[in-house]
């Protein structure tokens, strides 16, 4: 049985040539890079923030005219095909976040002026929801979607290593080492991105965007093999309740069924893990004597003091419930410093099941991207065995990368210590990988946390911070009680109306 359902945990399932995985923001702009200059009818962006001042191929040097800047890039294109559609839509970051990235992307608007180029920054949602949504789709053609934002802390290599100059900002600091992923389709699979692109357009500008006519030259970068061939892609999106328009929860409807079908593995990376609600499906899988293990790994500490204060103090409660349903001793979690020990950032949102479904996107595994944020996500099921072992080829890239190691060394370490969690305790000989463990919380935490200040589940919930821990949990004791009954799929079952509204 297909996880991806259109309708139910995702939006369309469109047909895709390639698809290729983009690890790490260097690999990103890399592509882009080669990307944009093939563009012969469209470019569209959709992002969380955006910083014209972003260089694509960062030299550890950072001065006022640098060509590779994308805003410089994107006006050039403009000057050369004034016919080349050029929109981005970003969102209208509240004040203090808009501070914290020196007010872009409010400011971006003076590098386009007087060009072709439309930035728009979009404030259609919800009072405190964000568009979360991070995508770029070129001539329809070919589509990058993930959970990196093209802003000037977000490059890195796959090697993250200690002290890399080419980290430079404009302020001529250096920002802390950073993972990201992306995922990258052509064929209808990008031609739906598109489709998505002017679906927030229109609802932001009040403009119908015409679907260009298709070109015959090929956006994608030559330097980019394709992981996967000949496949079905799945688009998962959650929208908010607004204006008369009823949420979409196809990611959180995925999330749940994901780890409800998951017979091996479950992999996740993510910035966040906040969710009740999952944690609690998480936990009755770990209760199965014959479960799947689950290895997550996330950041040690949230880089905003607001995160620090919302975020990392919840997740401490999610780690508590599932250690203590680990009695068979198949949950592993971590986060990831450089050689020197240095904290790196996880902002990727990757979901990998057994070898069988990879997900990558904008969603992290909180309350609020089930239901109160904008979020897309790409989804791949694999139908073959070839497109299986790539599945498994980038979970074992991505854990081996943390410690140094290739995805083949992962894989033989897998089999030789029979577990992945075994594979990790066996290669983590540096310590590369370090135990994610509850911390311990004051009154003001244990508050925050309880009642997950900062973290609605949806629009209704946004205005109900007291009764929203009584939602949630009673959310996920209903999903305890219909595992406990021997409920097939008892964690699909828990639809995301009947986790605010308490049916």
């Amino acid at each position: 049985m297909s996880i991806l359902t259109p309708g139910e945990t995702c939006w369309r399932r469109e047909h895709a040539g390639r698809a290729a995985f983009l690890v790490d923001t260097e690999a990103y702009f890399n592509a882009l890079a080669e990307i944009l200059p093939k563009a012969q009818r469209s470019i569209y962006l959709l992002g969380w923030g955006f910083d014209p001042r972003t260089r694509l191929s960062p030299d550890g040097f950072d001065g006022p005219n640098d060509p590779d800047e994308v805003g410089r890039v994107l006006v050039e294109l403009a000057r050369r095909r004034p016919d080349l559609d050029i929109r981005l839509l970003i969102w209208k970051s509240a004040l203090p976040i808009s501070a914290s990235q020196n007010f872009f992307p409010h400011r971006a608007k003076r590098w386009f002026h007087d060009t072709t180029v439309q930035l728009r920054l979009d404030e259609s949602v919800p009072l405190g929801a964000c568009h979360h949504q991070k995508v770029l789709v070129v001539d329809d053609a070919v589509a990058i979607c993930g959970g990196g934002d093209i802003c000037v802390d977000r490059w890195d290599t796959a090697g993250h290593l200690d002290g890399d100059q080419r980290r430079i900002m404009p302020d001529q600091e250096c920002h802390a080492p950073r993972h990201e992923v992306m995922m990258m389709v052509d064929g209808a699979a990008a031609e739906a991105m598109g489709d998505l692109f002017r679906m927030r357009w229109r609802r932001s500008a009040d403009e119908v965007v015409p679907k260009a006519a298709p070109t015959t030259s090929d956006p994608w970068p030559q330097r980019v093999p394709a992981h996967m061939l000949d496949l079905d892609v799945g688009i998962a999106r959650t929208v908010p309740a607004w204006k008369g328009e009823a949420m979409t929860d196809e990611i959180r409807r995925l999330t749940l069924a994901s780890i409800a079908q998951a017979k091996d593995v479950i992999y996740l990376e993510n910035q966040y893990f906040t969710s009740p609600i999952y944690a609690e499906a998480l936990a009755a899988r770990l209760l199965e004597p014959d479960g799947p293990e689950v290895v997550l790994i996330s950041t040690a500490r949230s880089p905003s003091w607001f995160d620090q204060l919302t975020m990392d103090r919840a997740r401490s409660n999610m780690l508590w419930r599932l250690n203590a349903a680990d009695i068979f001793g198949r949950f592993h979690a971590y986060w990831p410093v450089t050689p020197s020990g240095q904290e790196i950032i996880v902002h990727s949102k990757v979901t990998v099941v057994d070898d069988r479904l990879a997900r990558v996107g904008s969603a992290n595994l909180n309350n609020r991207s089930g239901g109160f944020d904008t979020e897309c996500e790409l989804a791949v099921e694999a139908d073959g065995d070839l497109n299986r072992r790539s599945i498994a080829a980038l979970r074992n890239r991505l854990i081996g990368h943390f410690m140094g190691y290739t995805g083949d060394a992962v894989a033989k370490a897998r089999e030789e210590h029979g577990s992945l969690g075994g594979a990790i305790t066996a290669l983590n000989r540096e310590g590369r990988l370090r135990k994610l463990k509850s911390q311990e919380m004051g009154a003001l935490g244990d508050l925050i946390a309880a009642f997950h200040i900062g973290d609605p589940a949806d629009v209704e919930d946004s205005w109900r911070i007291f009764r929203r821990r009584d939602r949630l949990y009673e959310a996920s004791r209903r999903l305890s009680r219909l595992v406990a009954e021997g409920r097939p799929g008892a964690a699909a079952q828990i639809s995301s109306k009947s986790i605010t509204r308490g049916r």
